[in-house]
């Protein structure tokens, strides 16, 4: 089973049938479009939704004719002194992450995009995390978000200096006994990331 986010609530692409309630209906991705699967999600009645089919290939295939993906890659970063790096864009608390660019390997990306970001420096990647999803919106157009995130650390002491034309308000270092203080007001994909880097 897959989860895709739209504004915080989550779908589920499952090769599994579940039982649909009312706040929780199931769709057959088949039978779907991008406009019914938004309205679904949009309704205040709905906190999930289930999109079947049972051969996964086909699953993601539907899936992707309603909501073509868009690449990205960024990264869950510590500092030698245990703290973990957070930017603060579109009001809330964020990962550094970013588009993946014409013929650019997938690491690459994720460190550039996160030096882009943040100002960060030195930064090596560790281990590869998870990928997650989310719908978003480009020029009038849903699409889906694909995000390959890596664990990086760095010891650089270097000033972060947050990335102003992407919308980002803050970088900053937050220490580990701070972050459920973050994730109050943090995208539901950020507590994935760091609860893989928790295992």
């Amino acid at each position: 089973m897959y989860k895709v986010f739209f504004n915080q609530k989550p779908i589920f692409l499952t090769t599994e049938f579940v039982n649909q309630t009312e706040s929780s209906p199931v769709l057959f991705v088949k039978f779907s479009s991008a406009e019914n699967i938004l309205k679904a999600i949009k309704s205040k009645k709905i906190e999930s939704l289930y999109l079947y089919h049972q051969d996964e290939d086909k699953l993601w295939m539907h899936f992707l004719r309603c909501f073509p993906v868009v690449e990205a890659a960024g990264g869950l970063v510590r500092h030698e002194d245990e703290r973990i790096l957070f930017i603060f864009r579109n009001k809330k608390w964020d990962l550094p992450k970013g588009r993946i660019e014409k013929n650019e390997a997938i690491k690459t990306a994720a460190i550039r995009e996160v030096e882009e970001e943040t100002g960060a420096e030195d930064l090596e990647i560790i281990k590869p995390l998870i990928q997650t999803f989310h719908i978003f919106t480009r020029h009038g157009k849903y699409k889906l978000k694909k995000t390959y995130w890596f664990e990086m650390k760095t010891a650089s002491t270097k000033k972060l200096t947050p990335q102003a034309n992407e919308g980002i308000e803050e970088a900053v270092w937050v220490s580990e006994s701070e972050v459920p203080s973050k994730f109050k007001n943090a995208y539901e994909n950020i507590k994935q990331v760091y609860a893989e880097f928790k295992n």
